[in-house]
């Protein structure tokens, strides 16, 4: 899943981005209110994170033309104006959920899982597949019943495969959904993320095969039989 973060103290996001990129989401950081808009019309997002205080107004002027591009988003304030009538003005203005600074970034964790395990809010069943299965919403990953550890890119390029399971997902979608918009992808990184993951199942006996198609993208299905099995 991806998540939107709107903080212009670059300290501050640089603490928030990691400790959510360690829970296994992909994170965009943006620090103005205009370059948030843009990254709401050309990606979705499962949850925004908005600052208040910003260089071009004040974050509450985002979240309807958040919910004009994307309405399921759950919106987050973190933010420094903690008085009654402020953390008020937010909810009215559509926000979820209201957090001021400073906070625990556990507590923070804790209440963007809640956000997503309300109605609308991006859960999804698992997908099982062979012997592999994938809670998206733990993000567990089991062959067999058997819990299995993947790196964080395995992980994320494993998830958008398997939500298209049966289909191929092209290369700029699965780019898409492994990096974030600051990362810095090499134009071989994709292919070599993918045979990574493919030798990690294999040797998991997993049950699956994940397929390249020259020049269009990827795709995850299940073994075939082998003749006289």
């Amino acid at each position: 899943m991806r998540i939107l973060l709107l903080e212009d103290n670059k300290e501050l996001a640089g603490r928030l981005a990691r400790r959510i990129r360690s829970a296994g989401f992909i994170v965009d950081h943006m620090d103005t209110i205009e370059s948030a808009a843009l990254a709401v019309a050309d990606c979705p997002y499962a949850v925004a994170l908005l600052d208040r205080r910003l260089p071009d107004g004040d974050g509450l002027e985002l979240i309807p033309r958040i919910r004009e591009k994307q309405p399921g988003i759950r919106i987050l304030m973190l933010t420094a104006l903690d008085a009654v009538d402020d953390r008020i003005e937010g909810l009215d203005a559509g926000a979820d959920d209201y957090l001021t600074k400073p906070f625990n970034l556990d507590e923070m964790m804790a209440r963007i899982r809640a956000s997503l395990r309300r109605p609308g809010g991006g859960r999804a069943p698992p997908v099982t597949l062979g012997r592999l299965s994938f809670d998206f919403n733990a993000r567990v990953v089991t062959v067999s019943e058997r819990p299995i550890v993947l790196l964080r890119r395995e992980l994320k390029l494993l998830e958008a495969l398997l939500r298209r399971a049966g289909r191929i997902v092209p290369r700029e979608a699965l780019v898409d959904a492994v990096y974030g918009l600051d990362d810095e992808v090499q134009p071989h990184a994709l292919t070599t993320l993918a045979s990574r993951l493919r030798a990690r199942l294999q040797e998991l006996d997993a049950g699956v095969e994940l397929h390249a198609v020259r020049g269009v993208g990827y795709m995850i299905a299940r073994d075939k039989p082998k003749a006289g099995s």
